[in-house]
């Protein structure tokens, strides 16, 4: 009996990676004056943020249903261990409608919450395919990512909170404050939920504040996955805060895996979004 392993799109994962690495993503949809594409199959991220300039009204997303987590539990198969691991339960339906197809599922499904989105989801997932690798079977890793999601930490910095509140994924109070004093709001997702940590003028000052708070976080376990991420058309803004908090990285790792926000998690953080996803030091 072998482990498959199943996974959202909103972990911006690629198809051609997903398949290299043996995991069966399912994808979210957006919809976007009113067409609705499949993400990271009918709209990648240059479609995306190239559209998102131009809609007449913002995208909307919706979680993914009990019937295609089935499906992919079927493509799976019954005599396979599968592990899934979901989106933030506080943020979309998605991590219900994983647990719901699990209980129509005649064989053996283990339903991990990640608590994250983008980044963060990834290494969680990232962990998951080393586990994997060394041998563990469907329970023992589905018991290891319930551990180790707690050290998980995401931190970003966005352009603007005008998408989030848009979104429906700040209260209002919070996100006119950001856009009034024109800042680069810093978040983080805490215990599945967004919240702003902080805010900086000017893109200088926000990559130093995200080098702060990884500190203050208590750094990088670099023996684990670690993922940044950005949304737009181009990583210029990524590249700018890697320059800027190279002190962290050199001597450290010398791979910074990097992924660009789908259509998923881009229509709520919109364009000029850095963030860095990490396992907290012990």
């Amino acid at each position: 009996m072998s482990v498959k392993i199943i996974c959202d799109s909103a972990c911006d994962m690629t198809r051609a990676e997903a398949f290299d690495k043996d995991v069966i993503l399912i994808p979210l949809k957006t919809h976007i004056d009113g067409k609705e594409y499949r993400d990271g199959i009918d709209i990648d991220g240059n479609k995306f943020y190239k559209l998102l300039s131009q809609c007449n009204q913002l995208p909307t997303t919706s979680q993914i249903g009990p019937g295609e987590f089935l499906n992919a539990y079927n493509e799976a198969g019954k005599d396979n261990e599968i592990v899934v691991i979901s989106m933030s339960g506080a943020l979309s339906g998605t991590a219900q409608s994983a647990k719901i197809a699990a209980m129509e599922f005649d064989g053996e499904v283990y339903c991990v919450d990640s608590l994250n989105v983008t980044a963060g989801e990834r290494i969680l997932l990232e962990y998951a395919l080393r586990l994997r690798d060394k041998g563990l079977n469907g329970k023992e890793i589905a018991e290891e990512l319930e551990k180790a999601k707690s050290k998980v930490c995401i931190v970003a910095r966005v352009d603007t909170l005008e998408y989030l509140k848009k979104g429906g994924r700040l209260g209002k109070f919070a996100a006119a404050a950001g856009m009034v004093l024109n800042v680069k709001p810093v978040l983080e997702i805490d215990r599945g939920e967004i919240k702003i940590i902080g805010k900086a003028r000017g893109v200088k000052q926000s990559n130093n504040m995200l080098t702060q708070i990884i500190r203050e976080k208590g750094g990088i376990d670099f023996s684990m996955p670690l993922m940044l991420a950005y949304s737009g058309c181009d990583r210029s803004l990524l590249d700018a805060y890697i320059e800027c908090s190279r002190p962290i990285w050199e001597g450290n790792t010398e791979d910074l895996p990097t992924c660009v926000m789908g259509s998923t998690i881009g229509t709520h953080a919109g364009p000029g979004t850095v963030a860095v996803a990490f396992f907290v030091k012990e």
